[in-house]
């Protein structure tokens, strides 16, 4: 193999460059053991556990990358996570081999290989060139000591590399839109079966008037009054795509479908519709904290049992084997 291995038996790759193959895998978690995705010094996360047994099953260090980090005690029915390897593995070993080495509430779903690039350099800083341009609100300025001439050439050169498409695939910066689900047990008693799984409140809900509260957040908007104080956004601005909530018997389903969330946003948005369904507040209510922009104006964050991230949209060109999320949750 192309690396070195050390005192502890792991292979760690070396500076010369390697041919990497790009593995994309459709990963399924249940969020209530967990601190959120993202990796922590207590390794007590998705990501640190899904680093730690791809490790276990490569005898490599592996670093992952996600479609979208969710909090603690948030799941996922499919979360789309990529690494490069130049390892050779049968995709189905991709998923049983990793499977092996995690713990129940996690679980590789499929496995697919998307993409050839070169080296792990070039393709970094592939990366971090996407992750300006998606962040940056404007491009940057030319340099003051150019001539005319040259700072002419300089500004198409910019243009020309701002409008090149994306040549690898990315499982943040390739999506195109985002799904949530929340599921919600509405009954005076709650339910031990459904304890961090689904949300509960103990009041009645219209769900008549949650869906048409739930209109005026569809369409582009400033949805600062349901983003957190922590929330590291650069715009405030998303684009709502749709939002369906349906009942069937004591269960509701709230479906939202945007380009990109907040930090926060859809529980903010889930708690202010409780207080429209119990009748606490009228569904213009909702409008009018959209357009104030003040978190304050809102409702509290509502807890994060029902939550769950349910499919990153893509290119149909990457042909990922995406489940079908219709009819996941309930029949």
């Amino acid at each position: 193999m192309n690396g070195e291995s050390n005192h502890d038996g792991v292979e760690h790759a070396t500076a010369m460059p390697r041919a990497l193959k790009r593995i994309v895998l459709g990963v399924q978690y249940d969020g209530a053991p967990w601190q959120g995705w993202q990796t922590q010094l207590n390794g007590l996360t998705v990501q640190d556990k899904l680093e730690a047994a791809l490790r276990q099953f490569t005898q490599q260090t592996v670093s992952t990358t996600c479609a979208g980090r969710t909090d603690a005690g948030v799941h996922a029915l499919e979360q789309v996570v990529h690494f490069d390897t130049a390892l050779e593995r049968d995709l189905s070993a991709w998923v049983r081999g990793v499977n092996a080495f995690l713990p129940s509430s996690i679980a590789v779903r499929w496995a697919t290989e998307i993409s050839h690039v070169n080296h792990a350099a070039g393709l970094a800083q592939e990366h971090e060139q996407e992750r300006q341009q998606i962040n940056s609100q404007e491009r940057p300025q030319e340099s003051q000591q150019e001539r005319p001439q040259e700072r002419a050439g300089s500004q198409q050169s910019q243009q020309e590399q701002w409008r090149q498409p994306q040549r690898d695939f990315h499982a943040r910066f390739s999506a195109r839109s985002r799904t949530y689900q929340y599921v919600l047990y509405n009954h005076p008693v709650r339910s031990p079966l459904l304890e961090g799984k689904a949300g509960w409140v103990f009041r009645a809900l219209d769900v008549d008037k949650m869906q048409e509260a739930a209109q005026y957040l569809v369409g582009e908007h400033d949805f600062s009054a349901f983003r957190s104080v922590q929330c590291q956004a650069k715009s405030p601005i998303k684009t709502m795509h749709e939002i369906s909530i349906v009942r069937r018997g004591d269960m509701i389903m709230l479906t939202l479908h945007a380009n990109a969330f907040l930090h926060h946003m859809v529980r903010n948005i889930v708690g202010s519709l409780i207080y429209v369904g119990n009748g606490t507040q009228p569904s213009t209510w909702l409008n009018d904290v959209l357009e104030q922009r003040e978190r304050k104006l809102a409702a509290p964050t509502f807890m994060p049992d029902g939550l769950y991230l349910a499919k990153i949209d893509y290119d149909p060109k990457w042909r990922l084997p995406q489940i079908d999320i219709q009819n996941f949750l309930w029949p």
